[in-house]
């Protein structure tokens, strides 16, 4: 398999608005170190960035940026938040304003439950998409299930998901592949599970300990491919055919800098096979939402 590109990554802010991440012990990135990560990141060929309303300042940490660097601006991925009552129209025109960017790469619903909700607003959303202020329209989701409701509407073009070495292809192959055949852009995130796979297996952590065999045996894994948790992970997903975007996010450059040499290497067929084999039974201790 040939080198994978860095521009099949997707840059995650959600830590330059808030503390973030089980492993987090700096909490939120400052403003100075942000910037560093987004120049290095644009620098390294990332082009886009993912955000939220619900990301506290990212947007203005994100604009801050490309007043600083008009040479140097990203696309914009951003998400509605989960419960809104204002017009559709003045929050994108704040959003752009805020980004300091003309157009949005993609407006997300930021989950599934809010696209149920508001799915009468739609036609605000195809229409701000004629007017050329957003580009593409996406649904952020969890379930297989939900990806199958939003398989049904053929405007959404792209949908966001959970997808790393426990929410596996044993769990996602197959609708990955229907989204595909329906035209879906796929773009993956918790690639690292908010930093689980790092946590020590003995740590006082119910997720730890009830994952705890699964983590054993991906340690194994990486151990016998003579890779690190965090090249074993992302080379993972960013090996799939199926999905053309990864979503990282970091806490700095230097984590920026180890998670791009992770794909100078190639996953061999019999760790792949051993990653699809893992099977969790309890789907909910794939979804950091409902850890304890």
């Amino acid at each position: 398999m040939s080198k994978i590109s860095n521009s099949k990554l997707i840059l995650g802010t959600v830590q330059m608005g808030l503390a973030y991440g089980i492993n987090n012990t700096i909490g939120k990135v400052t403003l100075e170190d942000s910037h560093a990560i987004l120049e290095h990141a644009f620098d390294q060929g990332i082009k886009i960035l993912d955000s939220a309303e619900a990301y506290g300042d990212a947007h203005e940490v994100i604009g801050a940026f490309h007043n600083k660097f008009p040479n140097k601006s990203f696309e914009i991925i951003t998400k509605l938040p989960h419960q809104f009552d204002a017009d559709i129209n003045d929050r994108v025109n704040r959003y752009l304003t805020d980004l300091q960017v003309s157009q949005l790469h993609a407006l997300l619903f930021h989950s599934f439950s809010s696209y149920e909700h508001n799915i009468a607003n739609f036609k605000v959303l195809t229409d701000l998409k004629a007017s050329g202020k957003i580009k593409h329209i996406g649904v952020s989701v969890y379930t297989n299930e939900e990806i199958e409701a939003v398989l049904l509407n053929d405007d959404v073009d792209i949908i966001q998901l959970p997808f790393n070495v426990f929410d596996n292809l044993n769990l996602r192959g197959a609708i990955l592949e229907r989204a595909k055949a329906k035209g879906k852009t796929i773009h993956t995130r918790s690639a690292l599970l908010q930093g689980l796979f790092f946590k020590d297996v003995n740590a006082d952590n119910q997720a730890v300990q009830s994952l705890r065999n699964e983590l054993v045996q991906l340690s194994n894994i990486a151990k016998n491919s003579k890779l690190s948790l965090a090249q074993l992970a992302l080379n993972y997903c960013l090996q799939q055919s199926t999905i053309d975007n990864v979503l990282i996010g970091v806490d700095s450059i230097q984590q920026l800098a180890d998670n791009l040499k992770a794909l100078s290497f190639t996953l061999e067929k019999k760790a792949l096979g051993e990653i699809n084999a893992i099977k969790i039974a309890n789907r909910n201790l794939l979804n950091p939402s409902l850890w304890n």
